[in-house]
């Protein structure tokens, strides 16, 4: 029963909505647009921030949906984690849309609504006062991704979660690494910055 929880939870992540809305309202293929991601923060780019936020909303539903309905089914904390695990793993490499999603920052924020809500609206807050000040989504979305394991353990919550959260991390991090190199070189673009649809 757990494996196909587990399996559900993948496919919940493989939904696009990015890449859906882009098409439906659009008629263009997210991924050949801006940074290639179907996340909202290139959706931004492309359709505004009304349509980035209903994105980020919906990835994010995503991730809280596959704990809550794990934790409703009342399954071991593992395998919670490992559903937790698999709709950002959905996300991320969907199986409906070639293997080709997005960075799984949304969808990572709706997990750990679900597990540690305070903890990770602590953080979230930073996140906003970071994208505010500097205007890179990436650079919110990178410190956010170090700071939510170590803020589950500063407040006591089990070992197992801030396992979990390590390699979440490690996961955004490595996501992220073209963000990361185009930070150093002060090439990143920043929110409110616009493409062109070829």
């Amino acid at each position: 029963m757990y494996i196909l929880l587990i399996i559900f939870s993948y496919l919940l992540g493989s939904i696009s909505f990015g890449y859906l809305i882009a098409k439906m309202l659009k008629g263009v293929d997210i991924r050949k647009i801006g940074s290639g991601n179907t996340g909202a923060t290139n959706i931004s780019r492309l359709m505004g921030f009304k349509y980035a936020i209903l994105v980020l909303i919906l990835d994010a539903l995503k991730g809280l949906l596959a704990i809550l309905i794990s934790s409703y089914l009342g399954f071991e904390t593992w395998v919670v984690l490992l559903c937790g695990l698999a709709v950002i793993i959905g996300h991320n490499w969907p199986a409906f849309f070639a293997f080709r999603g997005g960075r799984g920052a949304a969808t990572t924020l709706g997990v750990f609504l679900g597990l540690a809500p305070v903890p990770t609206l602590v953080v979230f807050g930073l996140f906003i006062v970071i994208i505010l000040t500097s205007r890179y989504v990436s650079l919110g979305t990178i410190v956010a991704a170090v700071l939510i394991p170590f803020t589950m353990f500063l407040l006591n919550y089990p070992l197992n979660y801030f396992v979990f959260g390590l390699s979440v991390c490690i996961i955004l991090l490595w996501r992220h690494y073209p963000n990361i190199i185009r930070l150093l070189q002060g090439r990143e673009s920043k929110l409110g910055d616009k493409v062109k649809i070829p």
